[in-house]
């Protein structure tokens, strides 16, 4: 067995990781010969990557350890998966610890996803060009997330829910099962907007989406608004108070118009 030790300080193959155990590839998966695997976090800590059956990683992809990818998976072009928090986010400093990262059966990752450690994402999830997943994000079965998505940390996605282009879901989010988020919305935790002051700083309140809501493209979610479960908000809406479940609200700031008839 390969001394782990000297993983990193010289440059090691998947062959290497595999003797090392450090590296576990199912039945015919389809390793791009550039894929990297970095099984140390920033800490020193080693933890094992495990592929399914049949997975493909594609060129460039970099895969950290604590990653775990299911079966018929695809890792596309340049993702990279299980990456170490590092520096100051989010009222903390991070110290580059890696973590479990669980990828299920059936993902498509595509080209560009990156993917922070500590992050799941359920059986049959797509993820789109270029979206970014931060620590801690959970992501249900069958849900479509879009490109040029950021997702921050701690955020919850439920199963089947949908998440148009280029929109910023805030930490700690919640959504719940079959919501569907349009393009380009804007989601706040912070009602105060103060920054890097431990002694004015008040408890980040991230937004709640309800079962089966639907938000129009460029609509602006502010801190601690709940949206009712199948209400239904227009584009462009400035959502500054709670949307009862089947109301449907649109306007700045957004107001109720009638209900969803279900």
């Amino acid at each position: 067995m390969m001394n782990h030790s000297n993983i990193f300080s010289t440059p090691a193959t998947a062959d290497d990781l595999i003797r090392a155990e450090l590296l576990v590839v199912g039945e015919d998966c389809v390793i791009h010969a550039s894929a990297t695997f970095m099984p140390r976090d920033l800490m020193g800590t080693l933890r094992p990557i495990i592929l399914g059956a049949r997975v493909t990683v594609g060129a460039y992809a970099i895969l950290h350890g604590g990653t775990k990818v299911g079966a018929d998976t695809r890792v596309g072009h340049q993702v990279i998966l299980g990456e170490p928090e590092y520096g100051y986010a989010l009222r903390t400093i991070y110290p580059g610890a890696g973590g479990p990262t669980l990828v299920g059966s059936g993902v498509i990752l595509r080209a560009g996803v990156t993917v922070y450690a500590s992050t799941s994402i359920g059986d049959d999830t797509t993820v789109g060009h270029r979206t970014l997943l931060r620590t801690g994000v959970s992501i249900g079965r069958a849900s479509q997330l879009a490109a040029n998505l950021s997702v921050e940390r701690g955020a919850r996605i439920g199963d089947e829910v949908r998440c148009s282009p280029g929109s910023h879901l805030t930490a700690d989010t919640v959504i719940e099962d079959r919501a569907f988020i349009g393009a380009g919305v804007r989601t706040v935790n912070d009602k105060e907007l103060i920054w890097r002051d431990p002694e004015h700083e008040k408890p980040l309140s991230p937004p709640h989406f309800g079962y089966g809501c639907r938000v129009g493209s460029g609509a602006a979610i502010l801190a601690g608004i709940s949206i009712g479960r199948h209400a239904l908000v227009g584009a462009g809406a400035v959502v500054t108070r709670d949307v009862a479940d089947g109301a449907i609200v649109y306007g700045v700031p957004a107001v109720q118009h009638g209900k969803v008839a279900l």
